[in-house]
């Protein structure tokens, strides 16, 4: 007897095996482990066709693990689809769904790791819904008892309570005797949102992230695979995990660049949710106040449903939006927080109510420099500048992690206290508004202070909810899905921080991202009021911010977009190439499109250095392809890359729909 299994390993053939005599033949879907050169790694039984090999050549399965039920099918066709779109190896996608390998054995788990989620409580009883939110909440109930694949975007302003509208999609799925996912960006894991599911259901959902330790995860996978675990919530991966039978899927804050994996298998876990939808047959479910264009775009095409949340929960006001002009109004030399916003903040803390600084900065300062010599601190190991952060004493690189002391002198020139920061990260906008307001209590939160285990971040969220901070200093950490009830003026440092650089959705991004953080002022009573530092006053961004007319932005971005051919009217892929050796990757990215076959409506721009053009040691080379919607982009790459050989030494990396210009 032979069988066709695929390696969970980076390859795109599945091998033929044999079975061993006096073994059961394994069902196509099993996990198994087989013999791959030297090495055992574990495989799935896959349904190609088995090769015509002597039998005396055939490698025999070393093993059949049936302690949980074979791979279904859709979930092979779905590694199957993913493969393709992501110009990915088969066997590397299998890989992401075999994430917890020892849960394979059939030994039990401890009681105190018993499956999460097994029983939830659909009947318990919820918030109390508004007529709007009610009737969201039929439209998505209907979507999922009808057993059939559709996709609804939850359109809802900052406060609307869209949280509790889909947990009505999540009961109807659980209703009809399914299972669901819940997928978040990893920050937006937080233990008050938790909480807000227990609130509802009656227990703890199923976790899964990149934090989880082995245990629990070895425990979190074989109960999905078994149907044990009823809903579970996660980051992009837990789209992977073996579902018995999945009723729905829910893509809260869809627009998240965090839903987008930039290396391995790079996808985005929105989409491939929506492709995961179309396989199964299930309803699909995307929430956001700040959708995506190519959200926007297939709403418009009515290819998703919609509905719409415009009005805060409980009768809550939109803060009111108004524009500090640098220019006009800057802040005293060495400061960053101008006059109004200074007066802006005395008053709100006279109030008796909280402030809020944003800055998409983690760290003190971006750059250190020489008075000296203007030697700047570069990582040794990446093309980028090492950030100072003050409270540790170290300079770090946030691309590849290398952290050391801050010298005492410069390493070029040596000269002794020459090394000055320049710029601001939240740990000096923080140093800053303890100067200003030395009675107040401050607070930073920031990726790098939150902790791993989330202990320290929900330390951190229960400190402002119970008001034993005055003024909070945050990056993006801070910006999504907080409900802050004193929290009533939020002013932005540096709005204009996300519109540098060549990204083409830098606007997009800069609009969700103030958006959102906009949306944690006055979410209770009293208005909030947002007050946006910027020295682009008359940007659009900046105008549609205040007038809060998210329509006339987006209808402008997306004619640019058409005009220019960009998505979600063309289509884009990146190629990037890397490796040790300068030289020789340079080469061969020249090589590549030397090679590129000339076909109409694609155009190819590069080879060019990256924008990070060392990273870990490695050079690093991109090129951009740019096509109409109706290329065949995957189907070209993949027949252009078979027909070239590149060095050994470099790694080619194929990104369709790239998020990352750098």
């Amino acid at each position: 007897m032979r069988v066709s299994v695929l390696p969970a390993t980076a390859v795109d053939k599945a091998y033929t095996y044999s079975v061993p005599e006096g073994m059961d033949a394994p069902a196509v879907g099993t996990y198994v482990e087989i013999p791959l050169g030297p090495r055992k790694v574990l495989g799935c039984v896959w349904d190609d066709a088995a090769d015509d090999v002597p039998a005396a050549k055939l490698k025999e399965i070393t093993q059949i693990f049936d302690a949980v039920p074979p791979l279904a099918d859709a979930q092979r066709r779905f590694i199957e689809r993913v493969a393709a779109y992501t110009v990915s190896e088969r066997g590397e996608v299998l890989k992401m769904a075999l994430s917890a390998p020892k849960a394979l054995t059939a030994k039990r788990p401890s009681k105190k790791l018993m499956a999460p989620c097994a029983n939830p409580d659909v009947e318990r009883a919820g918030a109390s819904l508004t007529p709007e939110q009610e009737y969201a909440a039929g439209r998505l109930r209907d979507a999922v008892a009808a057993g059939a694949y559709s996709c609804t975007l939850v359109d809802g302003v900052t406060g609307a309570g869209k949280t509790e509208v889909y947990f009505e999609a999540v009961a109807e799925a659980l209703r009809a005797g399914k299972q669901a996912l819940i997928l978040l960006p990893e920050i937006a894991l937080s233990n008050a949102f938790l909480g807000r599911f227990a609130e509802r259901f009656g227990c703890l959902p199923a976790l899964w992230h990149s934090g989880l330790t082995e245990a629990p995860r070895k425990v979190t996978w074989k109960a999905v695979a078994t149907g044990e675990s009823r809903v579970v919530i996660g980051a992009r991966s837990a789209l992977f995990l073996p579902y018995a039978d999945l009723g729905v899927i829910v893509v809260d804050e869809e627009h998240d660049s965090a839903f987008k994996q930039e290396d391995g298998v790079r996808y985005n876990a929105r989409d491939m949710a929506v492709l995961r939808g179309h396989i199964t047959g299930h309803a699909v479910v995307l929430v956001s106040a700040t959708p995506s264009l190519e959200t926007f775009q297939n709403v418009r095409a009515r290819r998703y449903d919609v509905v719409h949340l415009p009005d805060r929960f409980g009768g809550a006001r939109l803060p009111d939006v108004s524009l500090i002009d640098m220019k006009a109004t800057p802040p005293e030399r060495g400061n960053f927080i101008s006059p109004p916003l200074k007066d802006a903040i005395a008053q709100t803390l006279a109030s008796g109510e909280q402030a809020l600084l944003f800055l998409n900065r983690r760290g003190y300062a971006p750059l250190t420099l020489c008075r000296a010599c203007g030697h700047r601190i570069e990582c040794p190991h990446c093309s980028a500048w090492m950030v100072e952060h003050k409270q540790s004493r170290r300079l770090t690189c946030h691309h590849c992690g290398t952290s050391q002391f801050k010298p005492d002198k410069c390493p070029k020139c040596a000269a002794v206290d020459s090394l000055v920061p320049i710029g601001p990260g939240v740990e000096r906008i923080a140093e800053e508004a303890r100067d200003m307001f030395p009675q107040a209590r401050t607070l930073v939160l920031a990726s790098d202070t939150a902790g791993d285990d989330g202990a320290a971040l929900h330390q951190a969220l229960e400190a402002i909810r119970s008001h034993n901070v005055d003024i909070i200093i945050g990056t993006q950490i801070i910006a999504k899905g907080h409900h802050f009830p004193k929290l009533t003026l939020v002013g932005v440092v540096d709005a204009d921080l996300g519109l540098q650089g060549g990204d083409l959705r830098a606007s997009e991004r800069t609009w969700q991202l103030l958006h959102q953080v906009a949306g944690r002022a006055g979410r209770e009573a009293a208005q909030g009021r947002v007050l946006l530092q910027t020295f682009m006053p008359e940007n659009r961004v900046m105008q549609s911010l205040c007038a809060h007319d998210r329509d006339a932005f987006v209808a402008v971005e997306l004619e640019e977009r058409a005009q220019a051919h960009m998505p979600p009217y063309g289509r884009l892929a990146a190629i990037i190439l890397s490796g040790t050796n300068p030289m020789v990757v340079e080469q061969a990215a020249r090589a590549l499109v030397q090679a590129a076959p000339e076909a109409a409506g694609l155009g190819i721009l590069g080879p060019a250095q990256a924008a990070i053009y060392k990273l870990r040691n490695h050079f690093r080379w991109r090129l951009l392809l740019s096509a109409d919607r109706a290329f065949p982009m995957q189907d070209y790459i993949r027949d252009w890359m078979g027909a070239v050989k590149t060095p050994s030494t470099v790694r080619v990396a194929v990104d369709i729909d790239p998020y990352s210009f750098l």
